[in-house]
């Protein structure tokens, strides 16, 4: 039975390859498009354009990973069906729980790869990508590691640590160079851009001399930095593209501050269903391979499966705009149309068992 349940989830993950083979082209040509028609704004060249899609892609294929598997759990069991294997199974005893296990550990290792692209990669390379985007557009110099954001302003060195909503700097480093020598190194709790400057605020800067540093502290100062405020587009991405526990600190701070939650809630609860949707369309696959598994072409069964992506797309997004529009709860938003296909797919297995 071990050699029947990895062959059955071989299937699955071989199926949804191919589809994830086929959709990413796809998905960069069209996202190229919309580039195309930025290419040479401020010295935006084609090569840029090529490597922000490049480095976009972990996010769109983040977002397309349920889709991809329904397909490729249709196109990988959906040749084991052409071939009458899965009337073999069947036939030799096997039920159709186990058919419905098999193909699920094909999906456990799908979920598990989503979620370290959502969570790991996906949100590292779009920074990566705005970075690009926005040193071509801008001509300054940036860096993003694990601490955070570095520019150079003049003689000046920049670190954003942290940010926050509404174009907020928080924890920010200025280390300013006079002949060779670090002379100044100011810390800042917060900046804002206001009024065609920044103004910091919880200043403490030190001025570094031979013998000693004398330290002095601001309430408030006026920043007349070179940094361009286009540059935040780098670290305040869209609330789709942050992990998990970025979104869940942005709730966080939001809440604190009176502020509207409601697309970084929809995008922290679609985060958390993200992994048992993938699963979900493993399992809506199975009915429909075999109520027709010897009758219906590979070919119409594809069909089927874009239909029933698409129709989920439509749903999922309808009930988004419920939560924002209406305020209906962003958890339910997130778990309704999962549990209505998967409602959907268990009657559909009773009435093929």
């Amino acid at each position: 039975m071990r050699i029947l349940d990895r062959y059955l989830a071989g299937a699955v993950l071989g199926g949804t390859a191919l589809t994830l083979a086929v959709l990413l082209p796809l998905l960069a040509v069209f996202i190229l498009a919309d580039e195309i028609d930025k290419v040479g704004d401020d010295g935006y060249g084609f090569s840029d354009a090529l490597l922000f899609v490049t480095l976009s892609l972990p996010r769109y294929l983040y977002q397309v990973f349920p889709i991809a598997t329904l397909i490729g759990a249709l196109a990988g069991l959906g040749q084991l069906a052409a071939r009458s294997e899965l009337v073999a199974m069947r036939a030799a005893g096997l039920s159709i729980g186990r058919i419905v296990r098999g193909a699920m550990l094909g999906g456990l290792v799908l979920a598990a790869l989503a979620i370290a692209t959502g969570e790991l990669v996906a949100p590292v390379a779009e920074q990566r990508a705005l970075a690009v985007r926005a040193m071509a557009e801008t001509g300054e110099a940036m860096h993003i590691s694990g601490q955070g954001l570095w520019a150079r302003d003049g003689n000046a060195f920049i670190n954003v640590r942290d940010f926050e909503p509404g174009a907020v700097l928080s924890d920010i480093h200025i280390f300013e160079i006079e002949d060779n020598r670090l002379r100044f190194a100011t810390r800042a709790d917060e900046a804002r851009y206001r009024d065609g400057h920044w103004v910091l605020t919880g200043i403490e800067r030190s001025r570094i001399g031979a013998d000693r540093v004398t330290v002095e502290r601001f309430e408030r100062a006026r920043w007349d930095s070179l940094l361009n405020p286009r540059l935040l587009e780098v670290i305040v991405v869209e609330p789709h593209a942050l992990p998990v526990w970025g979104l869940y600190r942005y709730l966080r701070y939001m809440r604190q501050t009176e502020q509207d939650a409601g697309a970084h809630e929809v995008a922290f609860w679609g985060k958390l269903v993200q992994p048992l949707l993938i699963l979900a369309m493993i399992f809506v696959s199975i009915p429909i391979l075999l109520g027709s598994a010897r009758t219906t072409g590979t070919g119409i069964k594809l069909f089927i499966g874009v239909a029933i992506g698409i129709l989920f797309y439509l749903v999922s997004r309808t009930f988004t705009y419920l939560a924002l529009l209406y305020g209906l709860s962003p958890a339910l938003a997130a778990f309704a149309p999962l549990a209505l296909f998967t409602l959907a797919a268990i009657v559909l297995l009773r009435r093929v068992g």
